[in-house]
This record gives structure tokens, sequence and C-alpha cells, in this order.
């Protein structure tokens, strides 16, 4: 049973727009559309685990905003906690991987209402919470909200909820205001208790490299981030070899900090939406740690491998699909 309190997710909903049938954007005179963003992501996918799941953002009061919050609201997800108001919805264009060509996202979310908003009560919004999750794209989104996500952790923290924090760092968001995020960033990992990110993300924060390859590299920058930063407990990353779009091989891997959890490769095939993967293993972690770091890296794992043939940016899997999953038969369930 899940541990009584919910996971509040705090980030921005958004529109997807795809090319169809792994064209390129506007190849063809249409779009296929999805709600996302990645906070939204984890609420959705830990909402359909029954891990209770509530998210604070904004949409506009307007039948987009509707139909956003429905995307959200019929999958369980508490809605109570975003606001309405006069404004636009963030959206990104997506152009999917095929073969050797890698997804490419071009963003259009400048001056969104969730960019806008300045109005936070943290203690209420706060109240039953057992973990607050965010990732690095809020604060990316400019200074103001830097400020905005950096408050919503101290504040957790003051209410006695567990912080998540998944690097997710997206160099096109920061290059528009800031030419070295790395201080803001330490700034949120300050407050963490859970880390989502590679020996990658930790050089960024320390501004150093770490040199050599596989368990040992990844382990050295743990070590440095946990040295770092005290108030951290866990570290959970995956590690990704791509054949090409549609072939991949992942693994994921928890460290504290006297210890580490790294599951074997899993292979995957005939791959349908790589977007969203991410997060889906975000709420696996969240969904089992409790349970220790070998359940929480093999959740995490299996259900970022599940979201990898569902379209879309959520993680739409059950229990009953992780244990079908978790059990290896493929055959036809009747």
């Amino acid at each position: 049973m899940p541990t009584p309190g919910h996971v509040l997710c705090f980030g921005e909903i958004l529109l997807r727009l795809s090319a169809p049938g792994g064209g390129a954007l506007f190849q063809q005179p249409t779009l296929e559309a999805n709600f996302g963003g990645a906070e939204a992501n984890v609420a959705v996918a830990l909402s359909r685990l029954e891990i209770p799941s509530a998210i604070v953002s904004s949409l506009p009061a307007d039948a987009v905003g509707e139909a956003a919050l429905d995307a959200l609201r019929r999958h369980g997800v508490d809605i109570t906690r975003i606001a309405f108001g006069n404004g636009r919805l963030g959206l990104y264009y997506l152009t999917p991987g095929m073969g050797m060509r890698a997804s490419t996202v071009v963003y259009d979310r400048l001056n969104s209402l969730f960019a806008v908003r300045r109005d936070y009560d943290w203690p209420a919004l706060l109240t039953g919470a057992r973990w607050l999750h965010l990732s690095g794209i809020t604060p990316a989104i400019g200074p103001e909200m830097a400020e905005i996500s950096l408050a919503a952790m101290k504040a957790a923290r003051a209410a006695g909820a567990r912080v998540s924090f998944d690097g997710n760092f997206r160099a096109s968001m920061w290059g528009r205001w800031c030419t070295d995020p790395a201080p803001i960033l330490r700034d949120h990992v300050d407050q963490a208790d859970l880390l989502f990110g590679n020996h990658r993300d930790i050089s960024l924060l320390l501004g150093r490299s770490f040199p050599g390859d596989g368990p040992a590299r990844r382990r050295e920058a743990a070590e440095a981030a946990f040295a770092r930063f005290p108030r951290l407990g866990h570290i959970a990353s995956t590690a990704r070899h791509a054949s090409d779009a549609r072939q991949n091989s992942l693994s994921a891997r928890i460290d504290t900090p006297h210890a580490a959890f790294e599951t074997d490769d899993l292979k995957i095939s005939d791959i349908v939406d790589r977007i969203g993967t991410g997060d889906a293993f975000a709420a696996g972690v969240l969904a089992r740690l409790d349970d220790g770091v070998e359940a929480a890296a093999i959740c995490g794992l299996h259900l970022a491998a599940l979201k990898h043939w569902t379209p879309g940016d959520q993680s739409l899997a059950v229990r009953r699909d992780l244990a079908i999953f978790s059990d290896g038969n493929a055959d036809v369930r009747r």
C-alpha cells in the first residue's frame, strides 16, 4: 500500500504538437496533439500506479486549458491546486526520431501563463504532501521562476516533505537568459533528498569532469555529489545506448552515500515514443523508494521501458502491466 500522503508535482503543463508517421514537421498538413510536461507526466504515472499525486500549475481559462485539465483529471491526478487565468498555454513541437535521425524539440513557451504567474502560497499548497517533485525545467524558464521553484523546495523542507529534483537540463531554455546555470541548479540540489541525474548532470553542477567509463565513473560522480550536497540521500539515473531511434538498451542505477545498485541492460526494440521515458523512470523510483533501492530501480526501469511503447508524453501503465512485464511473458493475455 502507498505511504500516507501524496506526491506534489510542480511544473508547467504543455501542449505537444508532433509530426505524424515519423515525418518532419509540416511535411503533412496535420500534427498530432498531446498534453504533457515533465512534472505532469510524473503525476499521471504515479496516479496510474495508485500512488496519490497532485500538481501545482497554471492553465488558461479557455477550451485549451479545459482540455489540458481533462488530460490529468481522467487519470486521477488531484487538480485542485491548478490556477486558471488569462494567458496562453506553453507548447512544443516534436519531430520524432526515425532510424539514425534523432528526435528534435522546438519550444514555444515564452510568456506562457505559467511563466508569468507569481502567486504561490506554498504552506497551503504543500498541505498533506509527503514528497515535492520538480525539475530543472522550471528554473530554466527565467530568473523569477528560479526563485519560485527554490522557494517551493525550502517550503517543502519546512513542512516536513521530502524533495525530489530531476536535473532535466534544457540548454536551449537556459541559453536565452543565463550563461552559467550551475549556481542556480546547485542551490536547488542543496534542498533535495533525491536527485535524478547522471555523471553529466553532476559534472555541470560541480564544474569538473569524471574520466573513465561505466559504473566506476558513475560512482565517482555520485560520491562527489554526496560530498557537496549533504542532504542528498539518493541519486537515481539511467544509462542508455541507442543503436538507432527504434533500438535502444537501458539500465537503471540508484546510488546512496555508502552503496549502489545497478540493473542489467534491458533491450528495447520497436520503440514507438521515447519522450517521457525519463519521467516514467522518476515516477517508478518515487513509487517504490521506501521499499529499497533495488525495488525502486527495477520499478523505474520497467515503467520507463513500457513508456517506450506508449504514444504521447505520459506513461499509462498500471500495476498489472508492471507485473506482466516483470514476468517476462509477452504472449497474448486473454
